[in-house]
């Protein structure tokens, strides 16, 4: 089951950033898990939080442009290789990863944890359980 992301567009100037996380900060959101992508002129944080319902609206409030965005959260053994074999599987089933982040676990400390975005999730999950990968839920994630 694909996981929701929060994609947050923020001018590229001194603050911004300390700006978004203090609104999070303020409404007890807890983030997972955090990806910045800079331009010259603007930057796209993406960001997993524990309560994406909340922080999309106190996001949208603080005037920030968020929206939604399906990605996949796999766990994979904190080991080497760990992230290949799954890798494997992306190539193996031709899922074609558009970007992809990692996290590590608070008290796992046995699991890395990785983000993906790819064309279809959907069908990237369903290709992925056939080999024995499960997808994580929005709720496993805020457990994490």
């Amino acid at each position: 089951m694909s996981i929701k992301q929060i994609s947050v567009f923020l001018e590229n100037k001194p603050g911004t950033l300390n700006k978004m996380t203090k609104v999070l900060a303020e409404h007890d959101i807890d983030m997972r898990a955090l990806s910045l992508a800079e331009t010259k002129d603007f930057g796209i944080v993406r960001i997993i939080v524990d309560d994406v319902f909340q922080a999309t609206n106190v996001l949208k409030e603080a005037d920030f442009v968020a929206s939604l965005t399906p990605v996949l959260a796999f766990a994979i053994p904190d080991e080497p290789g760990g992230l290949n074999k799954l890798l494997d599987a992306f190539t193996e089933e031709k899922v074609n990863l558009e970007y992809m982040y990692a996290f590590l676990g608070g008290k796992d400390t046995n699991h890395a944890y990785m983000i993906f975005r790819v064309s279809d999730a959907k069908s990237a999950e369903n290709a992925l359980a056939a080999r024995g990968f499960k997808a994580l839920t929005q709720e496993e994630i805020s457990q994490i």
